[in-house]
């Protein structure tokens, strides 16, 4: 996302004094901004002489995250990248599989929804295990509900493995389990930050490429930003979107993400607010397990 410098003359309103004060919080680009609580970024602004202006130009920036759109690409070139960069990975489990036509596939991001404790972030372990052991890639995992298990995933990964417990097993065992991940990730702010960080790590991934990138789960983030007021939280929304599926497209990343289904018309249950993802597969307990 482009600097906030760049960005003045389409936008005058994002001037000097606005670009002083968001680098005075650590704030220089687009998705600096994004990183950071807006909230207390506003009461900051509120504490400014020019306090209207700088919140005009929060409104501003927010707008412009609204509308950020990727690329187009022609039909040759999208069969091309499918066909040469776009492989399935499986999930581990033949009915998830083939629920998701084949698995999770690389470049794009899946969407898993179902009510709680149908077993969706068991299909998250299972996933990681499956893709660390098979795929010989790392995984990282957003945890944003302190549910990860690593008792779990060395049961599946032992399991897919058939490690036996002798000294070469014990070593591809512990291989394995290191190419797992974990971050806990309680808000949307820390979850920008921790895929900043990982967007700038990719160039100089050492250990295995990055194969699945997993979020359990997103409703927990993004439940409590679209409990405030104003566009601020959909915003954040829609980004949190365009980022999980950027990620996904420019490093080729398989993207799983968990969501939790609510009300819709006549009782019948949707997928938690959110935005228009790739895979919508209802998970059902008996489906899975």
């Amino acid at each position: 996302m482009a600097p906030l410098k760049a960005l003045e003359a389409e936008y005058p309103i994002l001037d000097p004094n606005f670009q002083a004060f968001c680098a005075s919080h650590g704030i220089f680009s687009v998705e600096d901004f994004l990183i950071h609580d807006l909230y207390e970024l506003a009461a900051f602004a509120e504490q400014q002489p020019t306090s209207e202006k700088l919140k005009q130009g929060i409104t501003q920036v927010l707008s412009i995250i609204d509308t950020q759109h990727q690329p187009w690409l022609n039909g040759l070139e999208l069969l091309d990248d499918a066909l040469h960069n776009k492989h399935v990975l499986s999930t581990g489990r033949e009915g998830i599989d083939l629920l998701l036509g084949g698995g999770l596939r690389e470049g794009q991001l899946t969407e898993i929804v179902g009510p709680s404790s149908c077993g969706k972030t068991q299909v998250c372990l299972l996933a990681a295990s499956n893709v660390a052991t098979k795929q010989m890639g790392n995984v990282v995992y957003l945890d944003t509900g302190n549910s990860f298990s690593p008792q779990r995933i060395a049961q599946f990964v032992g399991h897919i493995a058939g490690c036996a417990f002798d000294e070469a097993g014990k070593r591809i065992f512990q291989r394995i389990m290191n190419s797992i991940v974990c971050h806990s990730v309680f808000d949307i702010f820390t979850m920008f930050n921790v895929l900043h960080r990982l967007v700038i790590n990719f160039p100089s991934q050492k250990g295995g490429q990055v194969r699945l990138l997993i979020v359990d789960s997103i409703s927990s983030l993004i439940t409590p930003i679209l409990g405030n007021s104003g566009s601020q939280g959909r915003a954040l929304m829609i980004s949190a979107g365009y980022m999980l599926k950027k990620l996904a497209h420019e490093h080729n990343v398989a993207v799983l993400v968990t969501n939790h289904t609510v009300g819709g018309e006549r009782g019948i249950p949707k997928p938690g607010p959110w935005t228009d993802l790739e895979e919508h597969p209802t998970c059902e307990a008996s489906t899975f397990w």
